[in-house]
């Protein structure tokens, strides 16, 4: 490609969602005119989320879908642009960095990564249908909907046995469906569960398929066929909500071997702020954070990335 294609911005922002819309309304007040690459799914994990009821400012709660569309107005109204498509390549080892997507080139004087984290999931077609109807990646967002119902947790692992105790405080019955016999998770969070009266387990055993009804936009889950991986045999088990619990994957693929990450892939940032180990290079959102994982807090790193940038940028041109 030509270096006559090649664009330049003060600050690019790669990924959407709340950490990189916030990023962008504030680093556009700031007249840094960003410009968003908002990926293949535009608008982040929220856009899989159907309603949202614990982001302040909505008392009766907002789509999921909803709440990221008017974050990105918001966002274009400060000046920043949106691309709709994915990068494929970046060149972090000189300023101004390169950001190459499939059609054009662009060089940036900072970077904001906010590609997010990918839930992990099953990979069945009616987990993919039922998403947001019933099956869920997220107990901290949606259990609150799940006040006297039957739930399943799919996992073996510390997040499977957290969101498994969170769960009892609204759902009726909680099953833990675990592929082996044995926990992954700590000592402590095994024992907290067993001493649990409300949660139950469903050992050797995946789940199959996901049954629910659907009537035109309307899905609900009825409940899942389990499968014994030992015997084979299958079973019914009658529940409203599915919650997948098998991890996260940060969206961090594109770093590899030049950002410093942890032993899961998640981007390392200086405490108490957002800078990466390349100087002019931030990451917001959930692709540095595994603790929390949440729309607030993912909102909340975008604003202090962007003024990361903001103070770094005038720093340099002192």
């Amino acid at each position: 490609m030509s270096e006559t294609n090649t664009k330049h911005k003060k600050v690019i922002i790669i990924g959407s969602g709340p950490a990189g819309f916030t990023a962008a309304v504030y680093t556009g007040r700031a007249n840094l005119a960003p410009l968003i690459f908002e990926g293949m799914q535009p608008g982040g994990q929220l856009t899989i989320t159907t309603e949202v009821e614990n982001f302040p400012g909505f008392e009766h709660g907002i789509q999921g879908p909803e709440l990221m569309d008017v974050m990105r107005k918001q966002a274009h109204r400060f000046g920043a642009e949106s691309i709709y498509q994915e990068v494929t390549e970046v060149d972090l080892s000189k300023r101004p960095f390169t950001v190459k997507s499939y059609d054009d080139t662009y060089t940036a004087d900072a970077l904001i990564i906010s590609t997010g984290a990918s839930a992990k999931l099953l990979g069945i077609p009616s987990e993919t249908k039922f998403m947001g109807y019933g099956v869920s990646a997220c107990a901290t967002c949606d259990g609150f909907f799940y006040r006297n119902q039957r739930v399943i947790v799919v996992g073996g692992g510390d997040t499977a046995l957290e969101e498994a105790n969170y769960l009892t405080r609204f759902a009726s019955e909680v099953l833990i469906v675990h592929r082996r016999d044995e926990f992954r998770g700590s000592k402590i969070m095994v024992e907290r569960a067993k001493k649990n009266p409300k949660i139950k387990y469903a050992l050797n055993s995946v789940v199959e398929e996901v049954v629910g009804t659907e009537e035109g936009n309307k899905k609900l889950v009825t409940g899942a066929i389990l499968k014994n991986v030992l015997t084979g045999e299958k079973t019914l088990h009658e529940c409203e909500g599915v919650f997948m619990a098998i991890g996260h994957q940060p969206n961090t693929s594109l770093f590899k071997g030049v950002l410093d990450t942890d032993e899961s892939g998640y981007l390392i940032v200086k405490p108490g702020s957002t800078y990466t180990n390349i100087e002019g290079v931030f990451a917001a959102g959930d692709v540095s954070d595994k603790t929390y994982r949440q729309a607030v807090t993912a909102a909340g790193s975008g604003c202090m990335a962007a003024i990361d940038v903001e103070r770094w940028l005038e720093s340099q041109e002192m």
